[in-house]
């Protein structure tokens, strides 16, 4: 595969009801496409509020891995969490039921997926699973003032993944929710001091989701550019054995 095409999802281009987050989420974004450019790939961005899921199927049609971005929490309904909870934000339910959709095909036909904070949640919540809604422990998983990255030192069970995260550096998280039942098909790939969920990844599928950020501006040369090597490197494997074009 010399030019994977890779579908990247998120949420929207404005948030008039919170900009400060749009500008946010735009640099992790743009970090993410220029890491995706620099391993050759080409990266469809898609903003599921915005366009139709037409669009967002035949993107999937074109794509041979999935990226699934960060933004706000996941609509309670699509896992049966307490219709209000604390600090419960903006909710993009449409957006969360396409973005589902994309995720259990990805599922389905064995495409390589990377799910980023939210995505890392969605996934998760796509293979049956739930989320604990407000994690008791917020403070060590989210900073206030001009900075909302806390630093967190994971711990990586997964020996495959472990090839992708670098032992003993610091992530950057920014989330008060986390995986609280497991999905099925899942493991635990990575926890915080606090046991915290903070990495999930296939039993038998060429799926991953980080609950930290390695999209950071400032770590996106080597923490992401290692995940998404990995990604792609399922993503040839996967087109070796005629996953790809069996969809």
């Amino acid at each position: 595969m010399t030019h994977p095409h890779v579908l990247v999802l998120h949420l929207r281009t404005a948030r008039p009801h919170d900009p400060g987050f749009q500008v946010e989420l735009d640099a992790l974004n743009d970090a993410t496409l220029a890491v995706l450019d620099g391993l050759g790939a080409t990266a469809e961005l898609l903003a599921t509020s915005e366009v139709g899921s037409d669009v967002v199927d035949a993107a999937y049609a074109r794509a041979d891995a999935v990226v699934v971005m960060g933004g706000e929490d996941v609509h309670p309904r699509f896992y049966g969490g307490a219709a209000s909870y604390p600090e419960q934000g903006h909710h993009e339910e449409v957006s969360d039921a396409v973005q589902l959709d994309v995720v259990r095909r990805c599922f389905a036909d064995a495409t390589p997926l990377l799910g980023i904070c939210r995505g890392h949640q969605l996934l998760n919540v796509a293979a049956g699973g739930t989320l604990v809604q407000h994690l008791p422990t917020t403070h060590l998983h989210r900073a206030g003032g001009v900075d909302p990255f806390a630093r967190t030192e994971v711990t990586v069970h997964d020996a495959d993944l472990a090839t992708a995260v670098e032992a003993g550096r610091a992530v950057r998280c920014t989330h008060h929710q986390a995986v609280d039942r497991l999905g099925a098909g899942l493991r635990v790939a990575a926890t915080a001091p606090d046991g915290v969920v903070e990495a999930v990844v296939g039993v038998d599928l060429p799926v991953t989701g980080v609950q930290w950020h390695p999209e950071h501006p400032a770590e996106a040369d080597v923490a992401l550019r290692r995940l998404l090597t990995r990604t792609l490197a399922q993503a040839g494997a996967s087109a070796q054995v005629g996953v790809s074009a069996a969809r």
